[in-house]
């Protein structure tokens, strides 16, 4: 199959989804490339089937326990058999329906083998979390590959599977998305650059997309990310520390408050502390007790999951079976 002539799938990953899925799912189903839309449910039996199919999705559920970010991916993407699927989580919302159009035209035009969209800030938002946004997904987009490395450092690889397209076939050609604690996107990113293929940011594929903060909460994030970069510290830290990039962020939030709201100050420094802390840690966590990993980590999931066998089940119950409240 051409790049030019290939179908869309949109791979919707779930649990407790059910009051998220209009806003994600209306716009995708408007859209003239027809896309096969399949919503992965964690048995959360919240309702979020029944909603997907009366808004024409496929479903798939697997049991809780045996959810990963990389392996879940990889099993429903080859589900959707697809030219292209677009990874996507329901609280990632699409602002027109031309969304899927421009977010997967540098991968039709046959520029790129992956694009991922602008998410900005949901409504609400506190100032530092719509920095985080601004500064990871600003305004100028374009395409990136390893010759570029001496201009963006770790950034080559940024990129985010809450909404991002990726050609199937580049993704066969690396052994598809890793099992992992997170990161699964920056991890298949990196193994296509280093395989002299490209990436683009789609800035004008527009999608409101972000979470309130919190010590304790991006604490957990960041060690989940610390954790996965030391799993692949060959590969995604090879050429270069994430630190660089923690530090210029920490010098642009700085900068930004002292003439936005320079009383937050104190509390982005003891922010990105702990945020630094919770990376730290993750990258020791194969040397700590699993428990302690398991509780200072946001993924349940992965934990019950590390302490079983074999490959990802899928839940017995047919696909299409609604979920009962």
């Amino acid at each position: 199959m051409s790049v030019q002539s290939s179908s869309v799938g949109v791979c919707i990953v779930t649990y407790r989804a059910r009051d998220l899925l209009d806003g994600c799912i209306r716009p995708l189903a408007r859209s003239p490339l027809a896309p096969r839309i399949l919503v992965v449910n964690s048995s959360s039996n919240d309702g979020t089937i029944g909603r997907a199919l009366e808004l024409g999705a496929d479903t798939w559920v697997i049991p809780r326990g045996s959810f990963n970010h990389g392996t879940t991916r990889e099993a429903a993407r080859k589900r959707l058999g697809t030219g292209i699927v677009v990874m996507m989580t329901p609280d990632a919302r699409p602002l027109s329906c031309d969304f899927l159009e421009r977010l997967t035209r540098p991968i039709l035009d046959g520029l790129v083998d992956m694009t991922y969209a602008r998410q900005l800030a949901r409504p609400g938002a506190d100032v530092i979390e719509r920095f985080i946004r601004a500064f990871n997904y600003p305004t100028d987009g374009g395409i990136r590959s390893l010759d570029d490395w001496d201009r963006y450092g770790n950034y080559s690889h940024f990129c985010s599977n809450s909404c991002a397209a990726w050609r199937q076939d580049a993704l066969d050609a690396i052994g598809g998305f890793r099992h992992t604690l997170v990161s699964e996107e920056t991890v298949a990113a990196r193994q296509l650059l280093e395989a002299g293929r490209r990436i683009a940011y789609v800035p004008e594929a527009l999608v409101v997309h972000s979470h309130p903060g919190g010590l304790l909460r991006d604490f957990r994030r960041q060690f989940d990310i610390g954790y996965s970069r030391a799993q692949f510290r060959d590969l995604l830290l090879s050429r270069g520390r994430d630190e660089e990039r923690g530090i210029a962020f920490l010098a642009a939030l700085i900068r930004h408050l002292w003439n936005e709201q320079p009383h937050s100050i104190p509390y982005a420094l003891l922010h990105t502390a702990m945020r630094f802390l919770g990376y730290r840690l993750g990258m020791l966590g194969r040397h700590l007790p699993e428990p302690l990993a398991a509780h200072m980590s946001q993924q349940d999931f992965f934990w019950q999951r590390n302490r079983q066998d074999g490959p990802l089940a899928a839940d017995p119950r047919d696909d299409a079976r609604p979920e009962t409240a």
